[in-house]
C-alpha cells in the first residue's frame, strides 16, 4: 500500500482561483486584441502599397493607415511590447507613416 499526501501539504501545489482563471481570460483577450490590430494594419498598409489613385485620395488612405497601425501600436503597448523597431520592419511599414506617428 503506498500513500500520498493531500494535495494541500504537496510542494508543486497549484489551486486555480477565480482570480487566476480570471487572468488568464484577460491575458487571451489581449492577445486575440492584439492579433486583430496587426491584421487591420496589414490591411490598411497592403491597401496604401497598392493604391493607384488621385493624390487627393490617396491622403484619406494614408490617413487610415497610419490610424490602423497607430492602434496596433497601442495594443502593443497594452500587452507590454513598449519597442516598435520589430513590427516596423515586420510590416514594411513606411517611412511616411512612421514619420507620422512620432515612433523611431
Amino acid at each position: 500500500m503506498s500513500l500520498r499526501l493531500p494535495q494541500s501539504l504537496s510542494s508543486g501545489f497549484n489551486a486555480e482561483t477565480g482570480a487566476s482563471i480570471l487572468d488568464g481570460e484577460i491575458l487571451a483577450e489581449k492577445a486575440a486584441a492584439l492579433r486583430r490590430a496587426e491584421q487591420q494594419a496589414e490591411k490598411a498598409l497592403e491597401q496604401l502599397k497598392s493604391y493607384g489613385g488621385s493624390p487627393e485620395d490617396r491622403a484619406s488612405v494614408l490617413q487610415s493607415t497610419i490610424d490602423a497601425v497607430y492602434a496596433y501600436f497601442i495594443q502593443r503597448e497594452l500587452c507590454g511590447f513598449p519597442h516598435h523597431e520589430d513590427p516596423i520592419k515586420h510590416l514594411d511599414i513606411p517611412r511616411e507613416v512612421v514619420a507620422r506617428l512620432g515612433a523611431r
